[in-house]
């Protein structure tokens, strides 16, 4: 882990392999180490960098909100100083969030994107004020608090039913986060902006994928999504549902390969 003190926060975050750069953006609320697997598998070709968002893994909050705006700058903070102008910009969830306010901020610095089980519109009423009851139970009682009705929601039945190990991994992940980060996050959440309009402009190389059984951006709005990014490549992840990276890496990670060998065409080795 390497730290970073910028813009009145400390991030945390890892750099594995070389090549052209991929950052990957963890969804709410969770951290960093979401990303093992595609880490693994993206490492002997590029320069993966993943970061823990503010307010979450081992990254400091400063302040509330912490507002999607505000977690694309500190990515940008980051990228300068690992001196890197441009990179491919992976977001899963609220990740993908501020992978599309990145986005929108610096266009010139996004040379191709990834929206994963992820929508481009903003809350409704009713999802404003669950944000904000669920931000007041985090302070009042913990995460003990959120963890239960958070997870079926984040994973399939079959991963609740049968893989243990990976519902214990994201239960110790949303545990280990802050109350006061989980709080600031669902607050920024809330007050995000509607990017729906800005999808038409995207004209850089976009990959959107969703898992099958996602209830929480369903698979109806990945399609969405992708008729308004022109050009734009959707896959979704079978038996899979939120966190459609860590409970079907395999698919997941052929599925990002696929697209960005696209991007980034390899060189032939000489005969």
């Amino acid at each position: 882990m390497t730290a970073l003190r910028t813009r009145g926060i400390e991030i945390a975050f890892d750099e594995a392999g070389h090549g052209n750069p991929v950052v990957l953006l963890h969804g709410f609320p969770l951290n960093r180490s979401m990303w093992s697997e595609q880490v693994e598998a993206l490492r002997t070709n590029y320069r993966v960098i993943t970061p823990d968002l503010r307010g979450h893994g081992e990254t400091t909050v400063a302040h509330e909100p912490a507002t999607m705006e505000e977690s694309a700058l500190d990515v940008a903070a980051l990228l300068d100083e690992l001196k890197i102008e441009s990179a491919s910009v992976a977001g899963l969830s609220m990740g993908g969030y501020v992978a599309l306010a990145f986005c929108h901020l610096y266009p010139h610095r996004v040379s191709s994107l990834i929206l994963a089980d992820t929508h481009a519109g903003t809350d409704s009423d009713d999802a404003r004020r669950g944000r904000e009851e669920s931000a007041q139970r985090a302070l009042r009682e913990g995460m003990d608090a959120i963890t239960e009705t958070m997870i079926p929601k984040l994973l399939s039945p079959e991963t609740l039913a049968r893989k243990s190990e990976i519902v214990a991994r994201v239960r110790e992940m949303i545990n280990g986060t802050r109350p006061e980060g989980a709080a600031a996050a669902l607050r920024g959440m809330a007050v995000r902006r509607d990017q729906t309009s800005f999808l038409s402009e995207i004209s850089i190389p976009t990959l959107i994928l969703v898992g099958s059984d996602d209830s929480l951006t369903p698979p109806k709005e990945a399609a969405l999504m992708h008729r308004a990014i022109r050009d734009s490549r959707m896959v979704t992840i079978e038996r899979a549902s939120h966190l459609s990276n860590v409970e079907q890496p395999e698919a997941f990670n052929r599925a990002l390969l696929d697209f960005l060998a696209a991007v980034y065409p390899q060189p032939r080795t000489p005969r």
